[in-house]
């Protein structure tokens, strides 16, 4: 900082007035007419020449390029009103930008009067905002069409406070619900619920609105709770006028429970056991979810989710130790292993890679900063990417915190094994590898956030095991939380906080007491995955139909009722074996193994799972993992080989029930039962009976009804 006193002083400041300082007055201006915006001169490389920090995030920085880059041509200290920095906005010069104010304009007249009290950059002890407040801490509005003012004050280091309604910039997570204009000014639209996000010179602060149903004549109809997330649920509908809908059917139930813990949709034979099975739906229910949860299948099924998390692929493991590090994922689910334990053996890992499979986590990245970002992002749900250039645009972390957390890994190194494609996991003796780009200088290792217990970090050697006891404490508010908004999207297609892995503040969860209350009994249950998800499909709210009523036919975030899902590439390429009774063929694995027992997606490749979403392993992001539909899924389900394969196959269900004499009803009802999990309506009956009489071949005949099944979307998607 070449000075942070006036160069002269003006009549104004010798009366009194208060002196202008770039910190407290001008950066806000600058931030609010967008000059620090991405697409102007806070994109990475600047704008034609000139490059400021992105949203102001390091106003020093922003000061020395105002006032002295190119020799300070941007700042006339002779006659400060022909300053460039102030031709440039007003277009009384050629400017890229365009017109950013006008020059009779409040912004105008303060950085004019800043340039004629020499510049000064103020004191950050008293010009730094330390924290914002606004007008409400809740918006809620009765019926869409109101409008209301936000307004902001900053509070800054030295007890002072202003009203910066003006330059607080307020932006709405939710557009077609409620959006804000450039004066703050919220407008809402339709019922429903958004975030505003409020940011001013560094600070943020977010702000819950609500919208309510305008229609009247809502009255609450109280259903069965099975457990405290039904009670959580409904106590956020009843406020908000949506009436939850009812239990899906003991079929639906089945189908969609089975997909979603074991992978595969029930056989016809357990079907019509479950539905024949006496006792309330709670209770019957609770019987199948604990007989699924201990197959062998449960296990297969949770190894494909944490193989793609991890990333478990012989493109950076190689063959062996993919096969290894696969069963280490098994066994942990197996055996239940406490979530904590799974992820400080991970974190803390060194040795072989075969004898120590857990070690291949460091594989995948190997170097400190790749470890970094997939550490923070899939065990505590954060997102650091964004710090690594920059103090991010709208959460609390810095530059600064990117590279100490990165430090934490900096002593990791992996050399040669003594078997061909092992690699042993070591620590460098020199672990001072991390350096921060701006000063060249070694950054120390410090947590990402303070914790209560938080062990002290050692001044050398493994800092790993520092890290690993603060990331999997009970006291951390993101690891617990993040696995288990991870495992409702699972089970709901989305997180209570979305996207699962970007938990932040202007981010917030569309219901905070149900994931605090699942959290709470997640740690208080030692951190206990099986125990989780029981917890959430034993609700009425997962087990509920996706049929809509007039109160929650457009709600798609509060879990008043269950949203179709896509079946993913596994499930589908499985689910097709259950229906047309084939065997799965696939290559270098033996005869009989599933879509979800495949070690990873080097088998199979550039085929049907491939087409169908399955991801590559390449990033640890849900996103990775497509369940879109294309037009080539399309004619793939229409015209594919291995739906005709299938289908066609002579020792398939077709083949087996023709073969042993089954009448038209049977031969339709275990189609149905195979593909869509329940039993024809009377009018699918007549249809498919009729359609069966037609034409020389009965198989032939049934064939196409279970292609027509099986292209409907009561197989395609998960309801």
């Amino acid at each position: 900082m070449r000075f942070l006193v006036p160069l002269f002083v003006t009549p104004a400041l010798l009366i009194g007035a208060e002196q202008l300082t770039f910190l407290k007055d001008v950066m806000p201006v600058i931030n609010k007419a967008g000059c620090t915006s991405g697409p102007c001169h806070g994109a990475a490389k600047g704008k034609n020449g000139f490059k400021l920090s992105l949203r102001g995030y390091d106003p020093e920085f922003d000061y020395e390029a105002l006032l002295y880059d190119l020799s300070g041509r941007r700042f006339n200290r002779a006659d400060p009103a022909r300053s460039l920095m102030l031709a440039k906005p007003t277009m009384e010069v050629p400017h890229g930008g365009g017109l950013r104010f006008e020059k009779d304009s409040r912004y105008y007249k303060i950085i004019l009067e800043w340039l004629r009290t020499g510049a000064p950059f103020g004191d950050p002890a008293k010009d730094k905002v330390v924290k914002l407040e606004v007008s409400k801490a809740e918006f809620f509005f009765d019926q869409p069409g109101a409008k209301e003012k936000i307004r902001t004050t900053a509070h800054y280091a030295d007890g002072a406070t202003r009203d910066v309604t003006a330059e607080a910039s307020v932006s709405s997570n939710t557009p077609d619900i409620a959006e804000v204009n450039a004066d703050s000014v919220i407008e809402t639209k339709r019922k429903g619920e958004a975030a505003l996000l409020v940011r001013y010179e560094g600070k943020f602060v977010t702000v819950p609105l609500t919208v309510l149903n305008p229609k009247q004549g809502f009255t609450w109809a109280a259903l069965p709770q099975y457990n405290y997330v039904d009670q959580l649920i409904d106590a956020k509908l009843k406020k908000l006028h949506i009436q939850p809908s009812g239990l899906a059917s003991d079929a639906e139930f089945l189908r969609r429970v089975s997909l979603d813990l074991v992978g595969v949709p029930p056989t016809p034979k357990e079907l019509r056991a479950f539905l024949a099975e006496p006792g309330d739906a709670k209770t019957k229910r609770a019987r199948a979810i604990d007989a699924l949860m201990k197959r062998a299948s449960f296990v297969d099924h949770w190894t494909v989710k944490w193989g793609d998390l991890l990333q478990n692929s012989r493109r950076y493991l190689g063959d062996k130790a993919t096969w290894g590090f696969r069963e280490w994922i098994r066994d942990s689910i197996a055996s239940n292993k406490p979530y904590d334990k799974m992820v400080r053996e991970l974190l803390t890992s060194r040795g072989s890679a075969y004898e120590n499979p857990a070690a291949n986590y460091y594989r995948v990245m190997r170097e400190p900063k790749l470890s970094m970002e997939k550490t923070s992002q899939v065990f505590l749900g954060v997102r650091m990417v964004c710090a690594q250039c920059h103090d991010h645009p709208f959460e609390q972390w810095t530059q600064n915190q990117y590279y100490q957390l990165s430090a934490f890994f900096a002593a990791v190194g992996l050399k040669p094994g003594y078997e061909t494609g092992d690699e042993i996991l070591y620590l460098k003796r020199d672990d001072n590898l991390v350096k921060h780009p701006k000063t060249g200088r070694t950054v120390e290792p410090q947590y990402l956030i303070a914790s209560i217990g938080a062990p002290p970090i050692p001044q050398a050697g493994d800092r790993r095991e520092a890290l690993a006891e603060w990331l999997t404490s009970k006291n951390n508010p993101f690891f617990a939380k993040a696995i288990v908004n991870r495992m409702w999207s699972y089970f709901f297609g989305k997180g209570i906080i979305d996207p699962v892995d970007d938990i932040r503040a202007s981010n917030p969860p569309v219901n905070e007491a149900l994931l605090t209350a699942l959290t709470k009994d997640f740690v208080e249950r030692g951190f206990d995955l099986h125990h989780l998800i029981r917890t959430i499909v034993n609700s009425r709210a997962y087990q509920a139909s996706i049929d809509a009523n007039e109160w929650n036919e457009d709600d798609h975030i509060n879990f008043s009722h269950q949203m179709p899902r896509r079946l993913s590439a596994e499930q589908l390429q499985d689910a097709l074996f259950v229906a047309t009774g084939s065997r799965p063929h696939f290559p270098e694995v033996p005869e009989d193994t599933l879509a979800q027992q495949l070690p990873d997606p080097h088998v199979g490749k550039d085929g049907f799972l491939d087409l169908f979403g399955r991801p590559q392993r390449e990033s640890a992001c849900e996103c990775e993992r497509r369940t879109d539909l294309s037009l080539p899924q399309a004619l793939n389900l229409v015209n594919g080989g291995d739906i005709a394969t299938a289908i066609g196959d002579p020792k398939g269900a077709i083949a087996k029930l023709i073969t042993a004499g089954a009448t038209d009803r049977q031969l339709i009802e275990e189609l149905y039962l195979g593909s869509l999990s329940r039993l024809p309506s009377p009018a699918e009956y007549d249809h498919a009976v009729t359609f069966l009489k037609k034409g020389d071949s009965r198989a032939a005949r049934a064939q196409d009804l279970l292609w027509a099944l099986v292209n409907s979307k009561g197989f395609l998607f998960n309801r």
